[in-house]
């Protein structure tokens, strides 16, 4: 038999279990092609100073992980367990669960999400705890469980991932519920505490960020659309270019946008399903630079940091994009927002700027720096000098 005991002795340190939970709700977004049937999924503000890793497999199965100031409350429920409220003849959790939760946790039981309409009691079959302070997680001592079961209170089928951490073990998690291959290096990558960049959710789900996928999500999101088209500079509806360009290193490019001032943002090469094409920009003065390494990175680039012009005019943090912050101050939960109607990963300005400065000092060098047909004298400045983009 396997109950929550053993459970409390296998979970790991609390600041290690969130970072873990987070992972897995990152992974599961990037994977899934629909936000609400992701099973993983991590609540920033979930209440005041509180925090909630929640899982929910679509069948009646649950947990949820609450780290709170006080300590870390973990309730899970097994729809089929023998020890579900249900079962019960007065329909109250069963004896010796929840009756050592201490006073400073007790309450967040009581959470409104935690009850089924028609029962007066929390859907819970099995708890774990660990006050602030404490050495170790802590179970109710006096639950006695049914004979015979194997997995009586659940916590060996809910607890799985949070007890073997291991890559592997999450990959065919994931690969099973999506039905598709998982790459083990993005999983690692993510598991290890690593940023998602656009590549590697790229990886993850090729589809999902598939220059089509992104501009479908801009044509059904007017926000989006609206945002990009005005403060992001980026409009996909001006595909038509002042003049022509051609790139030395002979890669086609493919007019996606254009912004008010008269520039162009072109995809660099060949489209193909399961690649990413880089993205040059073209001013109206004669100017150009690879700006990223995808349409994804384009976006995320345009939404996080609106300022990038500045960047490659020598900008830098505190005085980049400190003007449009002050003019509007509500971007970052704009920005948070955009990212995900566009189904984008987080991203923070430094590492958007760390991105497009890397990308940028490619661009004469690999031979992105364009120029006119049949004009051999006609090519475009650029943007930034290489040098300029170090740091």
């Amino acid at each position: 038999m396997s109950t929550v005991r053993e459970i409390a002795a296998l979970l790991p340190e609390p600041s290690q279990l969130r970072a873990h939970l987070r992972a897995l709700a990152v992974l599961d977004a990037a994977i899934g092609d629909d936000p609400q049937f992701c099973q993983y999924t991590f609540d920033t503000s979930w209440g005041p100073e509180e925090e909630a890793a929640l899982m929910d497999n679509g069948a009646g199965d649950e947990f949820s992980v609450l780290f709170t100031p006080a300590g870390v409350l973990i309730r899970g429920f097994d729809h089929e367990s023998e020890m579900s409220p249900y079962t019960t003849e007065d329909e109250q959790v069963w004896p010796g669960v929840i009756d050592d939760v201490p006073a400073t946790l007790r309450p967040l039981l009581d959470e409104p999400a935690f009850y089924d309409e028609g029962i007066d009691a929390p859907t819970i079959t099995v708890c774990l705890w660990r006050e602030i302070g404490d050495t170790a997680w802590r179970t109710g001592s006096a639950v006695v469980f049914p004979d015979g079961i194997e997995d009586p209170d659940g916590s060996h089928f809910l607890f799985r991932l949070l007890v073997d951490r291991s890559p592997d073990s999450v990959r065919s998690h994931f690969e099973d519920y999506y039905e598709r291959p998982v790459p083990l290096d993005a999983v690692r990558h993510v598991l290890a505490g690593h940023p998602l960049t656009p590549a590697t959710a790229l990886a993850l789900n090729p589809a999902a960020l598939s220059d089509d996928a992104l501009l479908q999500r801009i044509a059904t999101h007017p926000e989006a659309a609206a945002f990009l088209a005005g403060d992001g500079e980026f409009d996909v509806a001006r595909t038509d270019p002042i003049e022509s360009i051609i790139l030395p290193n002979g890669l086609p490019v493919e007019p996606v946008a254009g912004c008010n001032a008269g520039g162009t943002h072109y995809l660099c090469g060949p489209a193909a399903p399961d690649s990413a094409r880089p993205v040059l920009y073209t001013d109206s003065e004669g100017r150009a630079s690879l700006v990223a390494e995808s349409l994804a990175e384009a976006l995320t680039l345009a939404v996080v940091l609106p300022s990038w012009h500045d960047a490659l005019s020598g900008f830098r943090p505190p005085a980049l994009n400190a003007d449009y912050l002050e003019d509007h101050p509500d971007h970052p939960a704009v920005r948070d927002h955009l990212l995900a109607a566009l189904g984008l990963p987080p991203a923070t300005e430094q590492q958007v700027l760390d991105r497009l400065l890397t990308t940028a000092a490619r661009t004469v060098p690999d031979g992105f720096l364009p120029r006119t047909p049949d004009e051999e004298e006609a090519a475009f400045e650029p943007l930034v000098e290489p040098s300029a983009t170090a740091g």
